[in-house]
């Protein structure tokens, strides 16, 4: 990685304030002071690349109704939603950008630094907004901030002007280093989005309450559980995606074998990286008895033949959803005969639970209905004393079962996290939400309260599931899920 240049020696060098430019500036003395010849060839020379004429990006009208349902929510407040900035990864180098859902939901832009700000127009009350975006222009030549600067674009890259940001987004652009002040100097009531802009927040330290804030969290988590039809597309993308990542894994199983869960990973990575923006989680690729912890993504174990792989992944979409998808495959190629039957049995639940998902059912259904179906089995395999009522009544099952059946799933992997109990879990369902349904059966390794054979043995089946106007859709039904299914897909793909 190239160091950036510095106008000043170690000894002498300011850093100067986040709202001056240069906006990032680091001392490293690897290089001596600029020299004033240097400084102004750097100013001219340079080519007018402003572009004209820009089309709206695809969902310009959609994240326009978000707006103007949020502002019809809090009328005649103001509203601030950031994106969030560049964290620090280790010294002078940062993680990668991941805009923050409200803020990319309602925009569209995916530029850190960025932040929405919803004013109130005409009488107090009429829910009428004008919605502006403020985001870093492009980078001053004038002043060396292009070449001089950590953020400066020699450095990272060309970003939109505002004029282009407004034709992109449909949305008025201003700078966002004058925002704080603008933001201080601000009277009447106002909410910011939390969490995201230490900076943002510092500025409006005596204007906002918590309670008040959390309530626009809420309002903007509950909004996104039902998607709209450009969402819709952008979930099923995903989820295409992640089922060509699932086969890419497939196909490299062997390598896995001579190497580790670490393959898995980065086979799968790939895919998420080509086809989208990234994963849209940490992957699980749990190996043999790593698959009965829950969340396992150290990802470096042996992958062994004769044992079972859990593979929980998601491809995110270029515009932030996710998909959300488990299979649990034989890494020879063929389950044995208990691996079978416990993999039918989370088959079996699974496919109750699918079967519970339509519109009007309790969101809670299709839990209750897969967790009975695994109740039924353990009472059956005589690892709970019955009758099955008793079980469920007493959660017995949850030794084995563990999580609940599944979540919300959209631009976020646990998508409406912030959302009121009786409008999420207690809440009905409805169409256009989308939610995973994902049954499980863990076996710990040192459970000395099933047979030996049993320990060890984790299976979890998850889908991504559309609630439609008549029933359901699987988002990601393109890869098998039955047992014989899995293994001639898997014979098909290794040769």
């Amino acid at each position: 990685m190239a160091e950036e240049l510095t106008p000043e020696t170690p000894e002498t060098a300011e850093i100067p304030e986040k709202d001056e430019q240069p906006i990032k500036q680091r001392k490293n003395g690897l290089y001596p002071s600029v020299s004033d010849e240097l400084a102004e060839n750097m100013k001219t020379g340079w080519a007018d690349t402003e572009q004209h004429d820009l089309q709206p990006i695809p969902q310009a009208s959609h994240t326009a109704a978000r707006r103007a349902a949020l502002s019809a929510r809090f009328p005649g407040e103001r509203l601030v939603i950031p994106a969030g900035n560049l964290k620090t990864r280790s010294n002078d180098t940062e993680y990668s950008f991941r805009a923050a859902t409200e803020y990319a939901y309602l925009t569209g832009d995916q530029t850190e630094d960025g932040v929405l700000v919803l004013e109130p127009r005409g009488a107090a009350g009429d829910g009428g907004h004008q919605a502006t975006v403020y985001l870093l222009p492009r980078s001053n030549r004038e002043n060396g901030e292009f070449w001089l600067s950590g953020q400066g674009e020699l450095w990272v890259g060309r970003r939109n002007s505002l004029g282009e940001a407004e034709q992109l987004l449909g949305i008025p652009a201003e700078d966002v280093r004058e925002l704080p002040e603008l933001l201080r100097g601000l009277s009447g009531p106002v909410r910011v989005v939390r969490g995201h802009d230490a900076g943002i927040e510092a500025a409006l330290t005596d204007k906002v309450t918590a309670e008040r804030d959390e309530e626009l969290r809420v309002y903007l988590s509950e909004a996104r559980a039902v998607k709209d039809e450009f969402e819709i597309a952008e979930l099923q993308k995903a989820c295409d995606s992640t089922a060509r990542g699932f086969e890419d894994v497939v196909k490299v199983l062997d390598r896995a074998e001579a190497t580790s869960e670490r393959y898995i990973e980065g086979t799968f990575f790939l895919r998420a990286r080509v086809e989208g923006n990234d994963v849209g989680y940490g992957s699980i690729c749990a190996a043999g008895p790593h698959a009965t912890t829950l969340h396992w993504v150290r990802n470096d174990g042996p992958v062994r033949p004769g044992e079972l792989l859990l593979l929980d992944a998601g491809v995110e979409t270029t515009e932030l959803y996710t998909a959300d998808v488990t299979r649990t495959l034989p890494i020879s190629g063929r389950y044995t005969e208990l691996q079978r039957k416990i993999y039918d049995a989370v088959y079996e639940a699974q496919e109750a639970g699918i079967a519970a998902v339509r519109p009007g059912a309790k969101f809670r259904d299709f839990h209750d209905a897969a967790q009975r179906v695994l109740a039924e089995r353990l009472v059956e395999w005589g690892l709970l004393e019955g009758p099955v009522e008793r079980v469920l009544e007493l959660g017995l099952q949850r030794r084995w079962t563990l999580h609940g059946t599944g979540h919300m799933l959209g631009m976020d992997v646990h998508d409406c996290a912030a959302a009121r109990t009786e409008a999420y879990v207690d809440g009905t369902l409805e169409p256009g939400m989308c939610l995973t349904v994902e049954p499980g059966l863990y076996f710990q390794a040192d459970d000395l309260s099933v047979p030996e054979e049993y320990r060890g043995i984790g299976v979890r089946i998850e889908d991504d599931i559309l609630v439609t106007e008549d029933g359901n859709r699987n988002l990601s039904a393109a890869l098998p899920r039955r047992a014989d299914e899995v293994e001639a897909w898997m014979a098909s793909l290794r040769g």
